[in-house]
């Protein structure tokens, strides 16, 4: 079969079956270490797709930043045509490439339901001969090997109180808690998301284009005693898939904290983004104000903290990166967790959305300490986003000041890149691993030619607006708090 019906027919899956992946002024209150909080275990998500191209999954995050970035900020998303393009556009740069074009016939000739299973073998395992160096000698075989195969990455065992560990799966895309839901409780793993204010697992009926909803733990009468269906609809539409359903009560443990007949969603339909058995989750968990849901109920978070089980409806993220093999990222409610970050540079910001996302405005945004002279922004600080989606303009800026270039399908840096960006919340500048800003190699078998850069041209929203994901909150402890409306960061300890 010729090269180009190959990637045709890719094409195709790909836009019918993506992976999910996946918001200052001077500070104000600082905000409250308590040893009442409670900390959940975080551990990587990644949809390990043996037919996609590294440099294929790469244009999916490019897409689904440009969508989430559109509905956050209510504008028409890009159509279907101009996803296809971009798509289309990185399948030729594919294509011209011997090496890659012969790695993507490779994948796409194979099966297409040939995916690793949720319970795939350890990052660690399949990584053994690998390392977690990086930058300079260009991106580390652990991050590669990561990319392509997939696997999870063992947690240590935790040393502080009311926290578990986590595990990372592949190579830093997505966050997942374990918490126990329903009579006797089932253990589910949902996806943390501080985009969205939606917690939902899958119904006993859950429904997908493809038949069932996968290799899932599910939530219905059958399994649970203590679970009340009711008659209220719901549907959430993400930047990468939906879902529909109805509420339901039902008793939710979260790290010891018992919400009983607490008020979510169960998906009876679910598109194949969240039904697919390669998808390492059961259902979503949104940590942005309930005034965002479209299930107009209280958020988790919220609820602890009108029963008074937590002081204060506060979620702290300490997210972790595979290459340091740390293994300790973290979500906490209720406070702050004082031995993740240094107590001395903790500064708070109000929120500066309208709507309900966790929105700051940036003083600053510099390249080797050299002023970018990008003022009047703000961010969206987004779990649930891989990448940094700015405006073309900025992101053009901040390309050239470190030697990058931007053409019409990518921006990209070399691999071997030292440079340091940094952005600067409530006069405090934070910056971000060069080895961030370096994804993948265009070329996965060239770590020190050029990379997918960790900063994308996004084409939807205002000249002002940033939608700000992983790459940068790696760097940074990230805590919000609804009830005093404000945002918290911090350098790591």
């Amino acid at each position: 079969m010729q090269l180009s019906v190959i990637l045709a027919v890719l094409l195709a899956c790909i836009l019918n079956s993506t992976p999910t992946d996946a918001i200052p002024a001077r500070a104000r209150h600082q905000p409250q270490v308590n040893s009442r909080m409670v900390t959940m275990p975080l551990k990587r998500l990644y949809v390990p797709r043996t037919d996609v191209h590294p440099q294929l999954q790469l244009q999916q995050h490019i897409n689904r930043g440009n969508k989430r970035l559109a509905r956050m900020t209510g504008r028409s998303e890009p159509d279907e045509h101009e996803l296809r393009a971009e798509m289309h556009k990185r399948m030729y740069i594919l294509e011209s490439s011997p090496v890659n074009a012969s790695s993507a016939t490779t994948e796409v000739g194979s099966n297409f339901s040939r995916r690793h299973s949720r319970h795939s073998k350890p990052a660690t395992e399949a990584a053994s001969n690998a390392t977690s160096t990086g930058t300079g000698g260009g991106v580390s075989p652990l991050d590669i090997q990561a990319a392509e195969n997939g696997g999870l990455t063992a947690a240590k065992k935790p040393t502080a109180n009311n926290t578990l560990g986590l595990a990372i799966d592949a190579d830093d895309v997505g966050y997942i808690a374990t918490i126990q839901i329903g009579t006797p409780p089932q253990n589910f793993n949902i996806l943390m998301d501080s985009g969205s204010a939606d917690f939902w697992v899958g119904s006993e009926t859950c429904q997908s284009q493809q038949g069932s909803c996968g290799n899932h733990t599910f939530l219905g009468s059958q399994s649970s005693s203590s679970f009340v269906q009711s008659n209220q609809n719901f549907n959430v539409t993400y930047g990468s898939g939906a879902v529909a359903g109805v509420l339901c009560q039902d008793n939710v443990n979260m790290g010891g904290l018992q919400l009983n007949n607490h008020t979510f969603g169960v998906a009876n339909e679910e598109t194949v983004q969240f039904s697919a058995s390669t998808v390492a989750f059961d259902g979503l968990m949104g940590l942005a104000q309930s005034t965002l849901s479209n299930e107009k109920v209280p958020t988790p978070v919220e609820s602890l903290a009108s029963q008074g089980l937590i002081p204060s409806a506060i979620s702290s993220f300490k997210i972790s990166r595979l290459a340091d093999q740390l293994n300790d990222g973290q979500v906490t409610f209720g406070g702050l967790d004082s031995t993740k970050f240094v107590a001395s540079t903790l500064v708070t910001i109000p929120n500066v959305s309208k709507i309900g996302f966790w929105e700051g405005a940036m003083d600053a945004v510099t390249v080797n300490g050299q002023n970018s002279s990008l003022s009047g922004r703000t961010a969206i600080l987004d779990t649930g986003t891989t990448l940094i989606i700015a405006p073309p303009a900025d992101t053009l800026a901040i390309m050239t000041m470190l030697g990058g270039k931007c053409d019409t399908q990518q921006c990209t840096i070399p691999c071997t890149s030292n440079a340091s960006v940094a952005l600067s919340f409530g006069n405090a500048s934070f910056a971000i691993d060069p080895r961030d800003m370096a994804l993948l190699p265009v070329n996965v078998n060239d770590p020190t030619g050029d990379c997918t850069a960790g900063i994308q041209a996004g084409t939807i929203g205002t000249n002002t607006e940033w939608l700000v994901g992983d790459v940068f909150l790696k760097n940074a402890y990230f805590s919000v708090d609804t009830q005093k409306n404000q945002i918290s960061l911090a350098k790591l300890s």
